[in-house]
């Protein structure tokens, strides 16, 4: 769906070049999706533990050489600190310390790299709602240029994305710039407070290189339109504008919460997929769009069976003043 203006227009993701122009920049986040929801045995007891690694102990941003992290815990009431589990012959864990929320701080004793760890008795957390944890499923829960792994969640958005469709923008003059933001479960935690200023989002670690910056910076000097595939890039151009006043290479954090009234600096049209009710992303679809106009194209979708939620449809979203 394409919402621009007061009009939806039904498209296919592979009509893309169709709507965007030469000279716009197509901004990607190409993060990867880390296999963190790991399998083990409580020792000597031998109960059955999952683990939800969500970012080394003393970083938001992942390291393939940390031994201490900070994951969700199942059942999280049963593990204590000092607590040990074992995961066959390549590493124990020992709970270090009891955080809230069912999270846990643990540290890895290791017989492999962590790396290969991971490969051997790791798997993508895929969300709860996909009841399909085959490999097929797991190999479409990565996006076709994720590179930099560090995510607990894909950029969803992108999964719609192939290399041939990558390279007709590129033909048509689309610049493709690309970031990393690495997506946690913060961003999709259910907003549970009655006011949604009372909300608290999760940090994330996001780089943007000098050559992103510069480009993105180029191009909104220019007049030309920035596009963001997804609201992981969207959070992560947005928080560092406003922390920055422009667009600036780093690496850093951004916990910045987007809702109705915010002055979006860079970005002027985003793709999206359908949000789940309740959701941070929801509200900052609404704050880009407007919320009358995003409960008007949800109810235009619903009517005309799009999928929605990680693996369904996608809208391209174009602000009012970032059309012509």
């Amino acid at each position: 769906m394409v919402v621009a203006g007061e009009a939806f227009e039904d498209a296919t993701f592979t009509d893309l070049p169709r709507y965007l122009r030469r000279g716009d920049v197509l901004v990607l986040n190409e993060t990867r999706v880390i296999a963190a929801r790991l399998f083990g045995r409580r020792i000597p007891s031998g109960g059955r533990v999952e683990l939800l690694l969500l970012h080394p102990g003393d970083s938001k941003r992942y390291r393939g050489d940390a031994l201490a992290w900070i994951a969700l815990a199942r059942p999280a009431r049963r593990l204590r600190a000092g607590d040990r589990v074992g995961f066959g012959g390549d590493a124990e864990a020992t709970i270090v310390h009891e955080l809230d929320g069912g999270a846990r701080e643990v540290a890895f004793d290791l017989r492999v790299p962590f790396e290969t760890f991971l490969s051997r008795a790791g798997r993508l957390p895929l969300p709860p709602y996909i009841h399909n944890d085959s490999d097929d499923a797991q190999a479409r829960y990565q996006t076709v240029f994720a590179r930099v792994p560090g995510s607990v969640a894909a950029p969803t958005a992108s999964l719609h994305f192939t290399p041939e469709l990558l390279d007709r923008l590129a033909g048509s003059g689309v610049e493709i710039v690309r970031i990393t933001l690495d997506v946690g479960l913060g961003t999709f935690r259910p907003i549970a407070a009655d006011r949604i200023d009372d909300h608290v989002m999760h940090g994330e670690a996001y780089a943007i290189s000098a050559e992103a910056a510069a480009a993105i910076e180029r191009a909104r000097a220019a007049g030309r339109r920035i596009v963001a595939a997804g609201t992981t890039v969207v959070r992560a151009l947005e928080g560092n504008a406003a922390a920055h006043g422009r667009v600036v290479a780093e690496e850093g954090e951004t916990d910045i919460f987007i809702t109705p009234g915010f002055a979006f600096r860079v970005v002027d049209a985003m793709i999206t997929n359908f949000h789940l009710p309740q959701s941070s992303l929801l509200v900052l679809v609404s704050a880009f769009a407007g919320r009358d106009q995003m409960l008007r194209a949800y109810a235009a979708a619903i009517e005309r069976r799009y999928r929605f939620f990680s693996f369904g449809d996608a809208m391209l979203i174009v602000r009012p003043n970032a059309q012509t």
